[in-house]
């Protein structure tokens, strides 16, 4: 098996019992410093770079011995085929393994067929530069987790591949701390006797609504995500009221935080509570909010505001390389600032 210069040899043998296919076999076993998931492994195996016993095996599904000698070349990192974009970031920390951003509204975090440029990726290639060890054999930012294109706030993308990893397990594990702040129509209060009877929500001690359900893609419509109870994966939201808006209250400053991580999972639920959030243009938060309550200003900026009032406020982890504790705060953007000070409120502490 030829190697290019900088390919890095990984060795070792296969452990007792090992699994049925050779890249679940590989992944079980494979030294933790080598910092290789088993889809990277997977492509490993399709592009000759693994051998067992000395033979190369290209298939992922082959059946390999214990105590078989498995050497696998892996070489240097590749330059990503998305190009670096020098645009202005808000970095609230970096270090040689992983980056926290604060992101603006209007900001798409990955590029797609309608937003091909103009993305964070874009942003983080041209900021890192050479720093980017690598995430998958190619040298780009690992996004472990995603904030929507009109949503604001903070969130932490990989390096390298040993923090790719490890962030991507404390995401699929739900150990990572993530509040959002967001003002939604009406007051979810547990007094409220309509909450009640809506199916999936619940009264935690402390005022807390839990909403919990299925939520998958909406049977009409592909690009909304809808509740049920049927069909979809399990999503759990809890929402704690930070301010009530108006007199009466017709509006609310909440505080949300994710036991589940899904498709527009805030939005979802709360619309499904009866709670959209305001300037939702997909999940109905064009609700005129009562101008007996909350003014002609507060009613005229709930209408005009052009985005979902959704921030990303509060993110925990773990650092996957030196396992410190790491929490880190955004105060609400100038827009939702606005937005609170004319429906009544004041920015919480």
């Amino acid at each position: 098996m030829a190697t290019s210069p900088g390919t890095d040899i990984v060795t070792f043998r296969i452990a007792a019992d090992p699994p049925a296919r050779l890249d679940k076999a590989l992944s079980r076993d494979v030294p933790a410093a080598a910092d290789l998931s088993r889809s990277r492994l997977g492509r490993l195996i399709a592009e000759g770079a693994v051998t067992i016993d000395g033979a190369v095996v290209t298939d992922a599904r082959a059946r390999v011995a214990e105590g078989a000698e498995v050497v696998i070349a892996v070489a240097p990192a590749t330059q990503s085929h998305i190009g670096g974009e020098a645009i202005p970031l808000t970095i609230v920390f970096e270090d040689d393994d992983l980056v926290v951003i604060d992101k603006p509204a209007g900001m798409v975090v990955h590029p797609a067929p309608g937003s091909p440029g103009g993305t964070l990726v874009n942003a983080l290639i041209a900021h890192c530069g050479d720093s980017l060890s690598g995430v998958g054999g190619e040298k780009r930012p690992g996004i472990v987790h995603r904030i929507d294109k009109e949503t604001s706030g903070l969130l932490v993308v990989a390096k390298s591949d040993k923090a790719h990893h490890g962030l991507a397990a404390q995401f699929a594990k739900h150990t990572v701390e993530r509040r959002y702040l967001a003002l939604c129509a009406g007051v979810p209060d547990q007094n409220d006797p309509r909450l009640h009877g809506v199916r999936g929500t619940s009264f935690e001690p402390g005022n807390i609504l839990k909403i919990q359900t299925l939520l998958g893609r909406h049977k009409t419509d592909r690009q909304r995500q809808a509740v049920s109870f049927d069909n979809g994966r399990h999503a759990v939201t809890r929402v704690r009221i930070v301010q009530a808006l108006g007199t009466p209250p017709a509006a609310a400053l909440v505080e949300c935080w994710l036991e589940t991580g899904r498709t527009h999972q805030i939005r979802v639920h709360m619309a499904h509570a009866g709670h959209g959030l305001i300037g939702d243009p997909v999940y109905g938060g064009r609700r005129k909010l009562p101008v007996a309550a909350v003014g002609a200003k507060g009613q005229a900026a709930a209408l005009s505001f052009p985005r979902q009032a959704l921030h990303a406020a509060t993110l925990g982890f773990t650092h996957p390389v030196t396992s410190k504790k790491m929490r880190f705060a955004s105060p609400l953007p100038a827009d939702m600032a606005g937005l609170l000070a004319a429906l009544g409120g004041t920015l919480p502490g």
